[in-house]
């Protein structure tokens, strides 16, 4: 499922900004802002995106916007395995995160558990660690995992802090 690199981050930021994911700045100008009417394709952009921000915003685009959770199955299975893993951890993070925060609304279905070798138990942080350490195992980086959700969750939880004040 591996687009031409004709998408920008500009255009992805703007589709972020008008679905109303403030996570990255930027996101102005007159772009094609087409992303945000076609959330499957948002999706497998992020996911495939060069730029970590923008494929961090995964985490932050779930938590905002649940019902999409109903395409990610489908988008991860046409991904090449390395944007593959990036859906599948980030989305995961999103659904110990909103188990965490939020009570209430649509619940994030945990889809991913599974094909990445997890189990789950009732406590999200415990989740969100045996998260960090599978991405960790399986993408070869020595990225501190946990601290990318962590990071991830707070700007977002800013964002909320902001919207309600």
């Amino acid at each position: 499922m591996r687009q031409p690199d004709v998408t920008t981050g500009n255009q992805l930021a703007c589709a972020l900004s008008a679905l109303g994911v403030n996570f990255i700045l930027g996101g102005s100008g007159g772009e094609d802002t087409s992303f945000h009417n076609q959330p499957a394709r948002l999706i497998a952009a992020l996911a495939q995106s060069d730029e970590a921000r923008l494929r961090l915003s995964l985490i932050p685009l779930f938590l905002e916007h649940p019902e999409y959770a109903e395409l990610v199955r489908v988008v991860a299975r046409k991904l090449d395995p390395a944007a593959r893993l990036t859906l599948q951890c980030y989305y995961s993070a999103a659904v110990w995160f909103q188990r965490k925060y939020q009570s209430g609304g649509v619940p994030l279905p945990n889809h991913f558990s599974r094909d990445l070798r997890l189990e789950s138990i009732d406590n999200p942080d415990d989740n969100l660690r045996a998260l960090a350490q599978r991405h960790k195992e399986l993408s070869g980086s020595f990225a501190n995992w946990l601290g990318t959700y962590q990071h991830a969750a707070q700007i977002w939880r800013k964002g909320l802090e902001y919207r309600e004040a």
